[in-house]
């Protein structure tokens, strides 16, 4: 099975990346790989691989078990509290040499982090749901209801894995420490090898009469609706994270989580730019040499704008205060009008003396529809 690539180069990050910087790559990434906008074969792939490691980088209790650990620190068949779950460390210690005043906790939270390392703390494992919104939606917020089939504790036997009645005993092999120690010594060390229980499997418990829903599993797969809050001015590559909404886990423990990717879909009349919406607005030539006032679409209804007298293709007109709220923070970015002169190509015959009268006007040499084509300007 090929290894996992490392978090930050799947990011093109440093290890000494900033949350901000984390944020920003992810951000950039998640666009260019949507599957919704990029249809080549690996887009998906490389979407769930940036997600993935999004999720670890931007949590930072996540962050720093991968920095110590890399991709073992979560694979839950292995954990650090599994080597030294059970073990009697005090008593170790001093066959070693250290007193009863040495605290081995202070000893390994340099490495694990200062915790019980007798027990440990499972969860479930996250879910990951892409979510599209409309530009309207990312402008005033909205709550979405989202499906998602997750596995969660069974309503049959709550969990237990036994049958209706009857109840999980303690495992006689291991005492329902749910592992087991093999020591070996010699004249100048000793090795301390801890693995699971063969007896119950790691889990400590003797069920005898399992459930027939779960099959003795504790857990059944379940189809769930979820209210996500979407908050204003939000924009694509956002992730939004649901604390416990994830998948319950194998043990007793708590549940993963659900991260909401946020896809904000093209819309018909605006382009965004960061806080910023771009709108082109096509004017004709007299209404562009001579000025004129015209209305142009917001998110909040028309508003009329202002043309002076001149405005050539290409200028931009800001309309302060009408783009996007920006996100968590006060304000809202600009509506940004660039100007567009519509050239009529089907002219009447009217229209055609008065424009070669103007040209005349201007000395400028045009197509008259005779002989010559048009010559430019003089």
């Amino acid at each position: 099975m090929a290894s996992k690539r490392d978090y930050y180069n799947i990011l093109g990050l440093s290890r000494s990346a900033s949350a901000e910087e984390i944020k920003d790559a992810y951000r950039k990434l998640a666009m260019k790989y949507h599957p919704d906008r990029n249809k080549s074969p690996e887009a998906e792939g490389k979407f769930k691989e940036i997600s993935e490691a999004y999720a670890v980088l931007s949590d930072p209790n996540k962050r720093r078990q991968y920095d110590m650990l890399g991709h073992a620190g979560f694979d839950q068949r292995y954990s650090p509290d599994d080597i030294f779950r059970g073990v009697d460390f005090e008593s170790i210690f001093r066959n070693f040499g250290f007193g009863f005043g040495f605290n081995f906790e202070d000893f390994f939270s340099p490495i694990f982090g200062r915790r019980n390392l007798r027990r440990r703390i499972v969860r479930g494992r996250d879910l990951v749901y892409d979510l599209e919104i409309s530009l309207e939606e990312a402008a005033k917020g909205a709550e979405k209801r989202i499906q998602i089939n997750r596995v969660e504790k069974c309503e049959t036997c709550k969990g237990t894995r036994a049958s209706p009645g009857t109840s999980p005993r303690g495992c006689p092999k291991c005492n329902g420490a749910g592992q087991i120690q093999d020591v070996q010594r010699n004249r100048f060390s000793m090795f301390v090898r801890v693995v699971p229980c063969p007896k119950c499997q790691g889990k400590g418990e003797i069920v005898d009469s399992p459930c027939r829903k779960c099959k003795g599993t504790g857990l059944e797969e379940r189809e769930r609706r979820i209210a996500v809050k979407v908050p204003v001015g939000i924009d694509s590559g956002y992730q939004l994270r649901l604390r416990g909404q994830g998948e319950a886990p194998l043990e007793k423990g708590i549940p993963g989580d659900l991260y909401v990717n946020i896809y904000v879909a093209p819309h018909r009349t605006f382009k965004r730019a960061g806080d910023n919406l771009l709108y082109n607005l096509e004017i004709g030539f007299p209404q562009a040499a001579l000025g004129t006032s015209t209305t142009v679409p917001t998110l909040d209804g028309e508003t009329e704008v202002k043309i002076h007298h001149g405005i050539h293709p290409g200028d931009v007109i800001k309309l302060k205060g009408k783009g996007m709220p920006r996100l968590r923070r006060n304000g809202r970015g600009d509506l940004l009008v660039q100007v567009d002169i519509s050239i009529p190509k089907n002219l009447t015959k009217k229209q055609k003396m008065l424009i070669e009268e103007l040209a005349k006007e201007f000395k400028q040499k045009v197509n008259t529809g005779r002989r010559f084509k048009i010559l430019g300007n003089h």
